[in-house]
C-alpha cells in the first residue's frame, strides 16, 4: 500500500488514458497510442488497420457478405472486441466537446480519423503547417536577452510540430542548428 505522501498514491494511475480537452492534439495523440499500444498491440491494430468484420465467402460466386451475428464464433467475437476496447477508450479520454466530435462514428478508426482531420487538417492544410514551420525552423535564432531553456523550449516545440507532421530532421542537423542560433555571448 502507498503511503499518503506519496507521489503516485494510487498504483491504478497508469490504467487511465490522458485525457483530451481539446488543446495540444500532437502531445495527446501520441501519448493516446502508447497509452493502446501497451493496453494492448490488438487495441491499437483496431485503430490504425479498422475494426475487424467478420464475413463469410462464397466460393462458388466469388463474393463475401457480412456474417450474421448468430453465426459468429468465439474468435469473431473476441477480435470485435478490440474495436471496442478503442472505442471506450477514445471515448472515455475525450471531454464533452471533443466527445461530441466523433459520437457518431461507428468504429475506433473512424473516431480517431475524425479527430486527425479536425485537430490536423487535410493534406493540404498539413502541408502549409510544414512550409510555415520548416520557414520557422530555417529563420530560428536565439532572441536577445533569452535564456538557453527559454530558446530550447521553442526550438523543441517547432522541432517537434514539424516531426509529428512527418518532417524529421537527424539529430546532427538539430545540434548544428541549435549551435548556430546561439548569440554571441554563448
Amino acid at each position: 500500500m502507498a503511503s499518503s505522501n506519496s507521489l503516485f498514491p494510487e498504483r491504478n494511475f497508469i490504467h487511465r488514458p490522458p485525457i483530451y480537452n481539446g488543446e495540444g492534439y500532437h502531445y495527446w495523440k501520441t501519448r493516446m497510442q502508447i497509452f493502446h499500444e501497451v493496453t494492448d498491440l490488438n487495441i491499437w491494430e483496431a485503430i490504425e488497420i479498422g475494426p475487424y468484420i467478420p464475413t463469410l465467402v462464397n466460393v462458388s460466386t466469388s463474393t463475401t457478405t457480412q456474417k450474421p451475428r448468430d453465426k459468429w464464433t468465439k474468435e469473431d467475437r473476441r477480435r470485435i472486441q478490440y474495436d471496442l476496447k478503442a472505442k471506450n477508450i477514445i471515448t472515455s479520454a475525450l471531454g464533452i466537446d471533443e466527445y461530441f466530435r466523433v459520437s457518431n462514428c461507428t468504429n475506433a478508426k473512424e473516431m480517431r480519423d475524425t479527430l486527425q482531420l479536425t485537430h490536423e487538417g487535410t493534406t493540404n492544410v498539413k502541408r502549409s503547417r510544414v512550409n510555415t514551420l520548416t520557414h520557422e525552423y530555417e529563420l530560428f535564432r536565439m532572441n536577445p536577452n533569452e535564456n538557453i531553456q527559454s530558446m530550447q523550449k521553442r526550438f523543441a516545440h517547432i522541432v517537434n510540430h514539424l516531426a509529428s507532421l512527418g518532417k524529421i530532421f537527424p539529430n546532427e542537423d538539430l545540434i548544428n542548428k541549435v549551435l548556430r542560433c546561439l548569440s554571441r555571448e554563448w
